[in-house]
């Protein structure tokens, strides 16, 4: 049985080829953290998951995937076609979201890609 500390290293040295690479983010973020992505493959579990989004090689990866969104906008490949969602928030929230966006200087839909990529504890999401 593979330790997570192994797992992590194994993650690590085949996230750090990818990156090498210089993929676009879209396709990074497909091989490394999508559904059938090298992550979960590796942390197969919600638990296992979990736990290894709190370690330094993820946030690593993380680190990567910023890197290569600022090499700018990726044309979205055949088999990976855009999609939108509609999110309804109080005005307030968005008000929030504008302004930080324009600190940042950059779009809301930057903003919120960024934000939707980032971890978030199970915690502070409620239920339905």
């Amino acid at each position: 049985m593979t330790s997570l500390i192994e797992k992590e290293e194994n993650v690590k040295k085949a996230v750090e080829k990818l990156f090498s690479a210089k993929p676009d983010w879209i396709a990074f973020y497909r091989e490394v953290l999508g559904l059938s992505g090298l992550v979960r493959q590796s942390f197969a579990t919600p638990e296992a998951l979990a736990e290894f989004e709190q370690t330094d090689a993820y946030q690593e990866i993380q680190r990567m995937l910023t890197k290569l969104r600022r090499r700018g906008p990726a044309a979205a490949p055949p088999e990976e076609p855009t999609r939108v969602i509609t999110v309804r928030i109080p005005k307030s929230l968005h008000e929030g979201l504008q302004a930080e966006a324009h600190q940042y200087q950059t779009s809301m839909n930057k903003l919120c890609i960024s934000k939707l990529l980032q971890f978030i504890d199970a915690e502070n999401v409620p239920s339905e």
